[in-house]
């Protein structure tokens, strides 16, 4: 299975932490291509810096980009063609951090309609980044990581990835339902940093 990222922001090269300490090989991509991102490829062995194309082909990718920037950032990329896509983003206007308007739709959905094709599963969003590439292993548990979507298969494949990377995932239901309870801001999950025991 491969794995990419898009976006190398705080979230983005979080995730790429999380990935290369538990000994998984991804690649990374961002807007400004691929050398700018040579001090995070020196930092985190088997973390690869690719173009976002190259990065969409991947058989999970990761989407971790400012809101606003989403439609550029997947313009014109290959067919997803069944592909799982892993919203890691949060609706919010940047440098604001407002609220964006969605009509009452989730957030989750919204992207969906952008990524034609693809199997979209909402996860980590919801810990900051410096939860998120912190050790999972919290107060002798696990720190939980949950996850929503609308097919089963997707799903079971993210729980899996979120199990070797030590977490404790949480299955909160479909992307309409636990989506929006997992979405910043509005859900009420995204402000709780919550430990699995046993």
């Amino acid at each position: 299975m491969n794995i990419a990222i898009i976006g190398a922001g705080a979230i983005g090269s979080a995730i790429a932490r999380s990935l290369s300490r538990a000994g998984i090989a991804a690649s990374i991509a961002n807007s400004r291509g691929p050398e700018s991102l040579a001090a995070l490829h020196q930092e985190l062995p088997g973390i690869r810096p690719v173009t976002i194309e190259e990065a969409a082909r991947a058989d999970v990718v990761f989407l971790a980009v400012q809101w606003g920037r989403i439609p550029e950032a997947v313009r014109n990329l290959p067919a997803w063609n069944g592909r799982i896509v892993i919203d890691a983003n949060n609706a919010l206007e940047v440098p604001s951090f407002q609220a964006v308007d969605l009509g009452g739709r989730a957030s989750s959905l919204v992207l969906a309609d952008l990524l034609p094709g693809a199997r979209v599963v909402k996860a980590f969003n919801h810990l900051a980044a410096a939860l998120l590439q912190s050790d999972p292993q919290a107060e002798g548990g696990r720190r939980v990581l949950f996850y929503s979507g609308d097919d089963a298969d997707a799903k079971k494949t993210v729980a899996q990835l979120i199990e070797r990377l030590g977490f404790a995932g949480v299955d909160l239901g479909t992307l309409d339902g636990g989506g929006r309870l997992a979405q910043f801001p509005g859900g009420p999950l995204p402000v709780l940093n919550l430990v699995k025991f046993g």
